[in-house]
């Protein structure tokens, strides 16, 4: 299953975040359950609280992305359901072949997973409206993704570390979920 957008990040990277930390949620609660399958930003990391998630925006002013939206429904995200995620930014710098994220997805204090993915490549899989190279100007990306069912009840973390094809910053995204709050008031 993948998931572009978390919203995962600005754009490219911010489409492809979406799609690796829904990914990096299904797979931590295959690790939690035992083997079931399981953001508006203003710079100088203003947190953006929502009910259940909340992001910062921990980029800076020359970062090749420059995060204005991001906006999740059904809000908050519900286990099993499709999510979409939209996500408005201004692409400052070409993203090109090459472009990179780091992603760390943590449960609680501790780390999941850490890996590297290209998002040029992750767009190309998950079919983004938005594909390498892309251009500056004004972008809206708009993914919908199926959210595992299985998600264990539990507080996660997703680090998004972008990088061009020159390894300069494009784009900072911290994320958090806190999947122990369900729709309704049900925990």
């Amino acid at each position: 299953m993948r998931i572009t957008s978390l919203a995962l990040l600005p754009l490219l990277a911010t489409a492809a975040s979406a799609n690796l930390a829904a990914d990096a949620l299904g797979w931590a609660g295959e690790l939690v359950s035992g083997g079931g399958k399981v953001f508006t930003t203003v710079k100088a990391g203003d947190v953006r609280t929502m009910d259940s998630w909340s992001y910062v925006d921990c980029g800076l002013a020359t970062d090749a992305v420059q995060l204005k939206s991001i906006h999740v429904t059904p809000d908050p995200p519900v286990p099993g359901k499709n999510l979409t995620v939209e996500v408005e930014a201004d692409v400052i710098e070409p993203i090109k072949e090459g472009a990179y994220a780091d992603v760390t997805v943590k449960l609680g204090l501790i780390k999941l997973l850490q890996k590297q993915f290209d998002v040029c490549e992750e767009a190309r899989n998950a079919n983004a409206t938005v594909q390498c190279p892309v251009s500056p100007g004004p972008y809206k990306v708009k993914q919908t993704v199926e959210l595992p069912k299985e998600i264990p009840k539990a507080k996660f973390s997703v680090q998004v570390r972008g990088y061009t094809d020159e390894d300069e910053d494009m784009v900072c995204l911290d994320l958090f979920v806190d999947f122990m709050k369900r729709p309704g008031g049900g925990n």
